[in-house]
């Protein structure tokens, strides 16, 4: 990925985020928010994206590491990263599965 001359101020950086964060969140769509992200990442971004996240409900049912790895070819390290991120994170991973199973289980 480039690298910035200097990091972006934090403000800045934390406007950013919320205006990416409020533009996903007015998509109701999925078909929008798959043409968003298709704009917006390379296909090696959304291929990264959607390794870590078909990992998320894996380790959620306690499949070791391994095994993971195994059924979906992601790689250990970021089987791990995902993992720490589930424990230690922003709580993002949770939310979403929650709204999922719940949308489900209607």
């Amino acid at each position: 990925m480039k690298q910035r001359p200097q990091p972006t101020p934090k403000p800045d950086a934390e406007a950013n985020l919320d205006g990416l964060s409020r533009a996903l969140a007015a998509l109701t769509d999925p078909a929008d928010v798959r043409a968003f992200l298709e704009d917006l990442c390379t296909p090696a971004e959304i291929e990264a994206m959607g390794d870590r996240w078909k990992v998320v409900p894996l380790l959620l049912d306690g499949v070791p590491y391994r095994e993971i790895h195994d059924r979906t070819m992601v790689s250990v390290t970021t089987v791990g990263r995902v993992a720490r991120t589930l424990e230690r994170g922003a709580g993002g991973y949770g939310a979403a599965v929650q709204r999922l199973r719940r949308r489900r289980a209607r």
